[in-house]
């Protein structure tokens, strides 16, 4: 399966999440679901990531994950064009990636993924990239899941 990127919009975006923009006039912007909880014992988790580039194009994979419970936030500190990979729910179980959606995102763009979104691990293109990370965690196996899917690749428009 090939995926083809696309711009990331706020719209297109919507039913997976949140993008996460400063605003382009002097003022403040507010994303309360980047910190969406669906556990009451999970504790805020807050990290910073240093991400090396992929080595080559297309991306190629076959791994989707989800935190059930927990929105997940990338906020980038310093980046290139980074890659966010999701998928809707299958009716059977498990990401359905025959509705997956490749979107190709700026320096200045991050994400929340909704509690229980499938997507792929993040993945930047240009150069080494810096993140904060924000989700919340309880412990348990529930924090994140991982699964196996046919392969699939990410083509850049």
């Amino acid at each position: 399966m090939i995926l083809r990127a696309e711009p990331l919009t706020s719209a297109a975006f919507l039913p997976f999440g949140e993008v996460i923009e400063c605003p382009a006039i002097p003022g403040r912007t507010y994303f309360e679901d980047a910190l969406a909880n669906l556990r009451p014992g999970a504790r805020p988790s807050l990290s910073l990531t240093v991400k090396a580039p992929l080595a080559a194009l297309p991306l190629r994979s076959t791994t989707m994950e989800r935190h059930e419970f927990s929105s997940q936030s990338f906020i980038p500190q310093e980046s290139g064009r980074w890659l966010c990979i999701v998928a809707p729910h299958a009716p059977t179980g498990g990401p359905d990636m025959a509705r997956a959606r490749a979107f190709l995102c700026g320096p200045r763009q991050g994400v929340t993924y909704g509690a229980n979104v499938w997507h792929h691990p993040f993945t930047v293109l240009d150069r080494e990239a810096r993140f904060v990370i924000v989700m919340w965690l309880d412990g348990t196996k529930t924090d994140e899941e991982f699964v196996e899917v046919p392969p699939f690749s990410v083509e850049l428009p």
